[in-house]
């Protein structure tokens, strides 16, 4: 089949599917039918995006999906504790999303220790959040240790955003 003749296919294609819809362009929102019914679009939500309070978008720019530690330290800030308790109520609300749990440390100190710290890290964010009610069926961890910098320098600021926790979800796996 030539380029052409797949181009003609395709552009029927498309053409026919377009055709399926005669209300496609009705807005009436009192109708209930229309290209937007049911998707959120009329309410201002797009799904998917980051004022979609159900998305990935959302739960990384409005709960937070990252929490950060002192120098050599594990234990959870009070700052942490804060954006773990919207991770937690979120995760509540959608049971349908797994998470993976990354540790991470600055890029002092040995691989051997930074890939320790990394896990207790991951591990103490796993923590508080059983026992803010998610199951741990629903949590893994893991650590990077140094091995993936968000910043790479040697100063202090950039030490700083390598000492975290992030959150990664993963939809669609449950159950």
């Amino acid at each position: 089949m030539t380029h052409q003749t797949r181009a003609a296919l395709l552009i029927a294609a498309l053409a026919a599917a377009g055709c399926t819809n005669g209300n496609r362009f009705d807005n009436d929102a009192s109708a209930g039918a229309g290209l937007n019914a049911g998707s959120g679009v009329d309410s201002g939500i797009i799904p998917g995006s980051a004022n979609d309070p159900a998305s990935q978008a959302y739960f990384q720019q409005t709960v937070g999906d990252r929490v950060f530690f002192q120098v050599d330290q594990s234990t959870l800030t009070p700052e942490a504790r804060a954006t773990l308790d919207g991770q937690a109520a979120w995760l509540q609300t959608n049971s349908d999303y797994l998470a993976v749990i990354e540790g991470h440390a600055d890029e002092q100190g040995t691989r051997e220790y930074n890939i320790a710290l990394g896990a207790r890290r991951a591990n103490a964010v796993r923590d508080y959040l059983i026992s803010r009610g998610i199951d741990a069926g629903r949590l893994r961890f893991v650590s990077y240790g140094k091995e993936r910098p968000v910043e790479v320098c040697s100063e202090e600021s950039c030490y700083a955003k390598n000492r975290r926790s992030v959150t990664v979800l993963a939809a669609g796996l449950t159950g």
